[in-house]
């Protein structure tokens, strides 16, 4: 009999180790890949260090995921209209046009330059249909109909940004350049991405495409892919500057001292693409929340801020909404500019959007700050909180 389990044991750990080495859970970087990382300041003992550590309260994570919100996804299908792809054809009158496609991806054209922002186009979120995360609605456009792109900007290789699908169809487009955080170079290649169209970069490391400089800027989160190793890639937010407008998106990031700095080096910027969703008190440091978002808009030296990260998929327990409603009422406290943006409808981020902008989701019950306040540590250390307080503790 326990030979019998032992034998069934070694299987199952076999078949699991086999498993996470195919295809879709990427490859781990070699050679001068390899090189490179470790003369990454961040990087020690075999994985990227995350200079401001993570806190996460178990028990609670632990009872939230099984306890959350019974409004965490839509209960019924959501009339997204599909994007009217012609719009592509012509160039924004202003020369900044962002395209939301759903949590992060979205492609922003900027003075000339199409870049697409970690592009999900995929089934799930998770190598599988049964080890994955369905999104609430397909992508309002096909991919191959969004026209020509200069740049895929990846932030981190997590399955809701990083998406092996979709990068593998973009094998045979040759005129595009991937820029991607350090690590992420080898997942690209094992899915068919030519080594002389990738772009790897370290914090504070920047590369130019055409007329476009993007600078790979500090975040607070990890990396991992694989469940048996994490924090084998580097994870990062970008700063978009071209010859007339500048652009931030934060990626996944907590709060962190950096984010000041960030405006200080790259800002101010015209517009940030700012993670503002999946999020919850027993994990205050992976994610931003509502109301943080709001306040690294203002450190960064943000204009404009578009919420992202929300709205697609079912990551934590709250309400589907209430990441953009925590928003508004944050952002209409501290009287910033926020543009809420129509999923796949192609916007220029003017005053003029501002003022039209609409309510395209339903209206569903949702905590306010004060009912789940997302209160991140210092350095990890759960007894001590970053002392920022919001505006909007009770809502609108």
């Amino acid at each position: 009999m326990l030979i019998a389990l032992g034998l069934v044991l070694v299987l199952s750990v076999g078949s699991a180790l086999i498993y996470v080495r195919s295809t879709p859970f990427g490859a781990f970087p070699s050679g001068d890949r390899l090189a490179r990382i470790e003369q990454s300041p961040h990087w020690h003992d075999g994985e990227f260090i995350v200079p401001q550590p993570l806190w996460i309260d178990g028990w609670n994570a632990t009872i939230g995921s099984f306890s959350g919100s019974d409004t965490s996804s839509p209960s019924q299908a959501l009339d997204i209209v599909p994007t009217d792809t012609r719009l592509f054809d012509v160039p924004p009158a202003t020369g900044l046009r962002v395209t939301w496609f759903g949590h992060s991806s979205s492609l922003i054209e900027i003075d000339g330059s199409r870049v697409l922002v970690d592009p999900f186009w995929g089934e799930q979120s998770g190598p599988s249909s049964l080890l994955g995360i369905k999104p609430f609605y397909r992508p309002p456009a096909a991919l191959s109909e969004i026209g020509p792109v200069d740049v895929v900007l990846i932030s981190h290789d997590h399955w809701d940004h990083l998406d092996q699908p979709t990068i593998s169809a973009m094998a045979q487009w040759r005129d595009t350049t991937f820029v991607v955080p350090l690590g992420i170079g080898a997942h690209l290649e094992r899915w068919g991405i030519t080594a002389d169209r990738i772009r790897e970069l370290d914090w504070w490391q920047n590369a130019t495409v055409g007329s476009t400089r993007f600078t790979s800027t500090p975040a607070r989160h990890n990396s991992g892919r694989n469940p048996l190793h994490s924090n084998e890639a580097l994870w990062s937010g970008w700063a978009l500057q071209g010859p007339q407008h500048r652009v931030w998106y934060s990626g996944d990031t907590g709060y962190f001292q950096d984010l000041k700095q960030i405006g200080e080096r790259l800002g101010p910027f015209d517009v940030t693409l700012i993670s503002s969703g999946q999020y919850d008190p027993a994990w205050p440091d992976n994610h931003l929340g509502p109301e943080l978002a709001v306040e690294a808009n203002a450190l960064v030296g943000g204009k404009l801020m578009i919420p992202v990260h929300w709205g697609l998929f079912d990551l934590a327990p709250h309400s589907w909404t209430e990441p953009v409603e925590r928003v508004r009422a944050e952002a209409r406290c501290r009287t910033q500019d926020y543009l809420a943006l129509v999923p796949g409808a192609p916007t220029e981020p003017t005053a003029e959007a501002v003022a039209a902008q609409r309510q395209w989701w339903p209206e569903l019950p949702w905590r306010r700050a004060g009912e789940a306040l997302i209160n991140p540590t210092v350095e990890g250390d759960p007894d001590q909180r970053v002392d920022i307080k919001p505006c909007a503790l009770g809502g609108p």
